[in-house]
Order: structure tokens, then C-alpha cells, then sequence
């Protein structure tokens, strides 16, 4: 006769965040779009969000509407309270903030202090390291609304880390606990890195509104649900080939086509011409480099963007400046 099977022990009840070891009291300086964000998703993470700053109407609102109950306290007083604080000014306010609550006293010995620029590595928090402070620069990779939708979109976002190495793993692990992705940059590469950013996001707003206006203008209903399936592809695209998914007029040596471009801008809108054939000038350079604009193609192509004129056959003023003095990409 078989022995009875053991009973089948019971499951085991999932640990809720807050029953989680090790659970820290978080603070944030400065309540723009970013700062509460990052708050609310360590909250998740099991962290208790325990006092946040604020100086503007707006920044108070959105403290209040994604850190509900968190008191809103001084500067210094968020890091009376706080074991791990978040510093989310703006990049020029960054160092002058550090230095004064140095000064002051309010940085604690083993205190967490992580700020969130992109330009800045942890360098910039060496007055508070000198005062005990453990510092930690984690950048999200996001552009931010100041809703509880970038909650959200920390999942999977990249952060760029940069730590003392005997922090390294300290910092990786507060992002992933924000459901990021950390990815290590070198002190002095911060800013190298913060500018290809920039360009790819900041720059892309300022294009996609240009484009939307252009078609706007020529008559275009609804330029939004034009581009998006346009944008989506070339982003795909670009993401996945680089510089080989370029297409368009200025990858092929259509100078004609280029040249009509610069015309009708000149007409409607002139405040347009110096971005297009900065870009234009980019990715002709782009696209030679990589063989895709053939040589004999190129340069008609770049004395229309040299010159900034438009001629009938499509073809800039032969008295202006040759091929080679296209502007490079750099």
C-alpha cells in the first residue's frame, strides 16, 4: 500500500512593498515633471515617498495630484526627512542647490542624494559627497508630461547611471526598481551623451511642428494623422538600419526638387529655410559618406544648399561656393 502523498504546502502569499526589507524614505527637491514621477514609482517599488519641495503653483498641484498626503516642505527639511533624495531642478540649478545645502549642514552622512540631470555626472554633488552624502547621477531617458502616465513609461525606459564604482550597483538597482533599464556612461561622456539626446528628442518636437505647420498650410486637414504612420516608419526604420533607411530628395541628388523646396519656403515660410538646409546639408553629408548619394548626383545637390537660391533647372549659381564646401554634420 502507497504512503499518502505529502500535503501540498499551501502558496505562498505574495510580498507586498511595503513588507519589503530594506524600504527607504524618499524625498524630492524640486517638483517639476520629473521628480514626482520618479517618487510615485519607487512608492510602487515598496519606498515611502516622505516629503517633497516645490516652488511654482503647478509644481505644488502635481506634487499633490501624484505624491498624494506627502507633505510639502523646504528644501532643507526634505532632507531632514529623507533617506534617499531626489534633486530634480533644472541643470543650471543644480550645482548652486548642492553647494548651499552643504554649506548649511542639511546633508547627512550616508544619505542618498541622486540628482537627475543629464548633463551632469556625480561630480557636480561633490560638496554633499564631502559632507557623507552618497551620490548617484540617474537620468531618465524620457521626455516627461508631469501626469501619472510617465509612471508608466518608466518601464523599460533607459537611465543613464554614472556613480562612484562602489555605488555602481546601488544606482542600477534603484532603477530597475523604477522599472528602467540602466545603462552606464563615463563622467566626462555626460555631456557628449546628454547632446545626442537632445538632438534626437528635443530637435524631432521642433521638426514634427515645422512639418505639421508646412502642411497645414498647403491645405491639409489633419497633418497629425498624415505624418504619423510617415513618422512611425522612419523612425522604425531609422532605429533599425541607420543611416540606410534615408530616403527623399537629398539622398537621391534631386537638386531640382531641393531647389523648389528652398523656393517655397522663402514664401511662406522663411523662418523655416536655415533649419531645412542645415539638415539638408547633414544628410547629404550622411548620405554620401555611406554611398547612398552618388558623387556625380551630389554636387548640384550642394551648391542649391550652399548658395540658398533656387534657378529654373533646378541647379544653384554655378559662381557660388563648390561641392566641398558643403557644412558637415558635426
Amino acid at each position: 500500500m502507497n504512503a499518502p502523498s505529502p500535503a501540498t504546502p499551501p502558496a505562498q502569499e505574495p510580498v507586498e512593498p511595503k513588507d519589503r526589507p530594506a524600504r527607504l524614505a524618499v524625498g524630492v527637491v524640486g517638483a517639476g515633471r520629473v521628480g514626482p514621477a520618479l517618487a510615485a514609482s519607487l512608492q510602487l517599488a515598496g519606498h515611502r515617498p516622505v516629503a517633497v519641495s516645490g516652488v511654482s503653483d503647478a509644481s505644488l498641484r502635481r506634487a499633490d495630484a501624484m505624491l498624494p498626503g506627502v507633505p510639502l516642505v523646504p528644501p532643507a527639511e526634505v532632507l531632514a526627512r529623507a533617506e534617499l533624495v531626489l534633486l530634480t531642478v533644472p541643470d543650471d540649478v543644480l550645482p548652486g542647490l548642492v553647494e548651499g545645502l552643504a554649506e548649511t549642514g542639511a546633508v547627512r552622512p550616508g544619505q542618498l542624494l541622486v540628482h537627475t540631470s543629464g548633463r551632469y555626472g556625480a561630480a557636480v554633488l561633490d560638496p554633499a559627497r564631502r559632507a557623507g552624502a552618497l551620490p548617484l547621477a540617474l537620468h531618465p531617458a524620457m521626455t516627461f508630461t508631469g501626469t501619472s502616465v510617465d509612471v508608466q513609461r518608466l518601464a523599460g525606459c533607459s537611465f543613464g547611471v554614472t556613480a562612484p564604482e562602489e555605488l555602481r550597483l546601488a544606482a542600477e538597482a534603484l532603477v530597475i526598481e523604477m522599472g528602467g533599464e540602466p545603462e552606464w556612461i563615463e563622467e566626462a561622456a555626460r555631456p557628449l551623451y546628454h547632446a545626442g539626446l537632445a538632438l534626437g528628442a528635443n530637435h524631432l518636437v521642433t521638426l514634427v511642428a515645422q512639418s505639421m505647420e508646412l502642411l497645414r498650410t498647403a491645405g491639409v486637414s489633419a497633418p497629425d494623422r498624415m505624418l504619423g504612420p510617415l513618422l512611425g516608419a522612419a523612425l522604425d526604420n531609422a532605429l533599425r538600419s541607420g543611416d540606410a533607411a534615408l530616403t527623399g530628395p537629398v539622398s537621391r541628388g534631386d537638386a531640382g526638387t531641393v531647389a523648389a523646396h528652398v523656393s517655397e519656403l522663402r514664401e511662406h515660410a522663411p523662418g523655416m529655410v536655415a533649419g531645412y538646409l542645415a539638415m539638408a546639408r547633414a544628410t547629404a553629408d550622411r548620405a554620401l559618406a555611406h554611398g547612398l548619394l552618388k558623387p556625380e548626383l551630389a554636387e548640384d545637390l550642394l551648391v542649391v544648399l550652399a548658395d540658398g537660391h533656387d534657378a529654373a533647372d533646378g541647379r544653384g549659381h554655378t559662381d557660388g561656393p563648390g561641392a566641398s564646401d558643403g557644412e558637415s554634420d558635426r
